[in-house]
């Protein structure tokens, strides 16, 4: 069966990334901070807010991944190297984009530690570790980002489905996963 004439027309693929940029995006004009947001599905996050219009800060422990992508991602992003178990790191964190910014729109609090050990081997510090990052330090992130967010901006926390389902050896991040489901899918902002 022959194959219908294209009258010169090629079929293109819509790529975000390679957008012009006479084309206004959907997130033209907002500040975005995404907590590991240098690999990963914050990289990931960052890359799309970026191509949309945002200016995004993103934050991780290591420099170098940090300073990796923001040479991927070019333009409109700042990179703050902290831990954000660490209350003194975010305080430096939202100074510099109150400084920079004044405000936050969208906040992507993307916590990612945790270690593969049988609950029967799972250490103090290890389980510390990751309670750190991944509950207190996304709590405390949402705390200090507050008040930088006016009416209409948005709060967004990456989970896991360990916080519904454990897998064997990963209970002590699925509890952590778990203690964020439970704080902020019910709407316990007060």
């Amino acid at each position: 069966m022959p194959s219908k004439p294209s009258h010169g027309k090629q079929k293109r693929t819509f790529n975000p990334l390679e957008r012009p940029d006479r084309i206004m995006g959907k997130l033209e004009g907002k500040i975005a901070v995404i907590t590991g947001g240098s690999t990963g599905i914050g990289f990931a996050t960052a890359q799309s807010f970026v191509a949309e219009g945002a200016y995004v800060f993103i934050t991780g422990r290591r420099q170098s991944e940090l300073d990796t992508a923001v040479k991927q991602l070019g333009k409109n992003v700042a990179a703050v190297q902290g831990d954000i178990s660490k209350l003194a790191d975010l305080d430096r964190l939202f100074a510099l984009v109150k400084e920079q910014k004044g405000r936050i729109d969208v906040l992507l609090a993307n916590p990612g530690a945790g270690v593969i050990a049988p609950l029967a081997r799972t250490t103090e510090e290890q389980f510390d570790h990751t309670f750190d990052i991944n509950a207190k330090g996304t709590f405390f992130t949402v705390q200090k980002a507050l008040p930088l967010m006016p009416d209409g901006s948005c709060v967004v926390i990456t989970g896991s489905l360990l916080s519904i389902k454990a897998a064997p050896g990963l209970g002590t991040l699925a509890a952590s996963k778990a203690a964020l489901g439970l704080l902020y899918a019910r709407g316990h902002w007060n």
